[in-house]
């Protein structure tokens, strides 16, 4: 049975910084933690807090996925460059947020195997990472207005960069963060289906009626001087377009293109286990029934490979990274091209 938040204890999680003070600070989230080696030890995962008066709050998150490093380099960048003249409101920057997963370059975190944003809403008595989650949820996405959290491909996906919201109940609220997505600037923008939303960071924040805009940046469990211009550039778009931070938006040079995915269909996941070979390149238009990739069984020549089609017209905007391929894993994901997007 699920205990409802207001009959919760209060986090385990105490901060260094104080939120309601003007200026700028850097401090750290504090998890106790007991461990072999540490027996009277902490998570300490680190946060900066710039505000100027009043005006609306914007949090702002990497490293959800210790794997995907565009966002967690661009907010360090961000915590030691941005000033407090600069902004009308208060911006929240935690570029690690599943901090023992980031210190150990995995998806999840080496403590407890968890997966950062498979945990929401979280729990103060779980394990580090349902804590981790607990503690946003509760205490970080109630003082904000508007929420972005910065993803890539990590090291098994490579995904062309885009903004994305999601399909919302509340119009007025998809509208807002649709309209976030665009102003991120991007060359993608999308409105995104995931596969199982119930326990993601963005489902959390949602539900509290937050704008909450998403992204994939890259991938292959590195960055790439484009990857963090596209970044840097998104960050300080989506602070100027949400009145934190003077400015214009600035779009990308060849303009943005749409992508719209409506249903489970998009994804293509792999039934064998064995080397993959990809046919098609980020990017390229593909048509139902075309040949996407081939799977090798590894374990003995001669076979034949098996074939995977595409089940609808797009393009290919995320792809497997490693070649190595199992069952159940994702190996293409198409998404339409549309004129327009609207909630």
């Amino acid at each position: 049975m699920t205990i409802p938040s207001s009959q919760q204890r209060p986090s385990p999680i105490s901060a260094t910084v104080d939120f309601d003070a003007d200026g700028v600070q850097h401090g750290f989230l504090k998890l106790p933690i007991s461990t072999d080696e540490s027996a009277w030890g902490a998570v300490m995962i680190p946060v900066t807090v710039v505000k100027n008066g009043d005006g609306p709050t914007a949090l702002l998150t990497g490293g959800n996925h210790g794997d995907e490093y565009e966002g967690i380099t661009s907010l360090l960048k961000l915590s030691s460059t941005l000033k407090a003249e600069d902004v009308t409101g208060r911006v929240i920057i935690v570029p690690c947020m599943n901090t023992p997963a980031v210190m150990a370059g995995k998806r999840t975190s080496p403590m407890d195997k968890g997966n950062l944003n498979r945990s929401f809403p979280g729990d103060p008595n779980g394990g580090v990472t349902s804590q981790i989650a607990d503690y946003f949820t509760r205490v970080l996405v109630p003082m904000s207005d508007v929420v972005l959290d910065l993803h890539s491909g990590g090291r098994t996906l490579d995904i062309l960069p885009f903004g994305a919201s999601h399909v919302l109940d509340n119009k007025a609220q998809q509208q807002a963060a649709l309209e976030g997505a665009k102003a991120f600037g991007a060359p993608y923008a999308m409105v995104m289906f995931e596969l199982d939303a119930e326990k993601l960071f963005d489902t959390a924040c949602e539900r509290q009626g937050k704008v909450f805009v998403a992204t994939e940046l890259g991938g292959g469990g590195t960055s790439t001087p484009e990857s963090i211009a596209i970044t840097q550039r998104g960050v300080r778009n989506f602070l100027i377009h949400y009145g934190l931070v003077d400015g214009e938006v600035e779009m990308p040079s060849g303009g943005q293109v749409y992508l719209d995915m409506p249903d489970a269909s998009c994804y293509v996941q792999s039934q064998h286990s064995g080397v993959l070979e990809l046919l098609v390149s980020l990017g390229d238009e593909v048509t139902k029934g075309q040949t996407l990739a081939y799977v090798y069984d590894m374990t003995r020549s001669g076979t034949e490979p098996v074939a995977y089609r595409a089940e609808r017209d797009g393009i290919l905007m995320a792809r497997r990274a490693p070649s190595l391929i199992n069952m159940g894993d994702t190996l293409a994901v198409i998404a339409d091209v549309v004129e327009r997007l609207e909630a």
